[in-house]
């Protein structure tokens, strides 16, 4: 990899605070100009706008998403910007270029009685409460499966029902629950030594051998669960985030309520939601109609 890449990353790591997973994606994304340019024979630092088009007709053959390519080119925006701050291209090729539209895509979300089936769990074995507890706070809470991953112990708070946890951007944000997922949590907390081993871990969601639950792994649990009770369709831990907005804004929650809780900083972020709960208005009332 390109030594200045790889000083970019550190500072986006440093001073910007960004998550692994975040620079992990900025990496990614860089490096695919990168070898580019290296099969193309094209200087990496000096190149022509005519490149560029030719890279973006190339994301395109490969099927990129324009959501994708957009993501890509806000990468390479950054890291050209940081080129030119420490002089290593006159100009930043990247800021002229315009972003594709974005394919919408309205997001998936569950139905209430999706949901009560993926609480429903049938025992009480110590990995059922730990699944159960999961799908409880995915569903209460609206946490990212990394920030679910990332929860621990003491930024529950039993007694006010409310989480505090670490978003995007290193940016705190404070998140409620009700009483099943109190319930679920305090189930779980009296069997979560049968997790633990030797070292205390400050996590909540602990794996078999004592360590932090990863985000791979929840994601796997979601997607076993779903498998299980016969879901029609696929989901993820973000499908339940799409939930609770959803759920959220259909039994009258504001948008503004909707956007602090999910901790974006966008309002137009959010607002998608209101397309999703318009749409399923309107699919409720042309099914209703059909069976008159």
């Amino acid at each position: 990899m390109d030594k200045q890449i790889k000083k970019y990353l550190e500072e986006l790591k440093k001073i910007k605070n960004y998550s692994e997973h975040t620079i992990k994606s900025y990496e990614r994304d860089i490096l695919l100009f990168y070898n580019f340019c290296q099969t193309q024979k094209i200087s990496f630092y000096q190149f022509k706008k005519e490149h560029i088009m030719q890279f973006l007709k190339h994301l395109d053959s490969q099927n990129y998403q324009n959501s994708s390519i957009c993501r890509i080119l806000s990468s390479l925006r950054g890291f050209y910007t940081y080129a030119q701050n420490n002089n290593l291209v006159k100009t930043n090729l990247f800021s002229i270029i315009e972003n594709p539209k974005k394919n919408k895509h309205l997001p998936n979300f569950l139905n209430i009685d999706e949901v009560e089936k993926l609480l429903d769990f049938d025992d009480d074995k110590p990995s059922t409460k730990k699944e159960k507890l999961i799908f409880e706070l995915l569903y209460s809470t609206g946490l990212r499966v990394s920030e679910l991953s990332n929860l621990k112990i003491k930024d529950i708070d039993l007694k006010e029902k409310k989480i505090t946890t670490i978003g995007k951007g290193k940016k705190m944000r404070i998140t409620y629950f009700g009483e099943p997922c109190q319930k679920a949590i305090e189930d779980y907390l009296l069997i979560r030594n049968v997790f633990e081993k030797k070292e205390k871990s400050p996590y909540l969601l602990l794996n078999n051998k004592g360590g932090r639950l990863s985000r791979q792994s929840i994601e796997q649990i979601v997607e076993k669960r779903a498998q299980k009770i016969a879901l029609e369709h696929h989901i993820s831990p973000h499908t339940l985030r799409h939930t609770f907005a959803t759920h959220l804004l259909e039994n009258g929650a504001s948008i503004r309520s909707v956007q602090i809780l999910l901790g974006h900083q966008s309002l137009s972020t959010t607002q998608i939601y209101t397309h999703v709960t318009n749409e399923h208005l309107r699919k409720e009332y042309l099914d209703k109609m059909m069976r008159k």
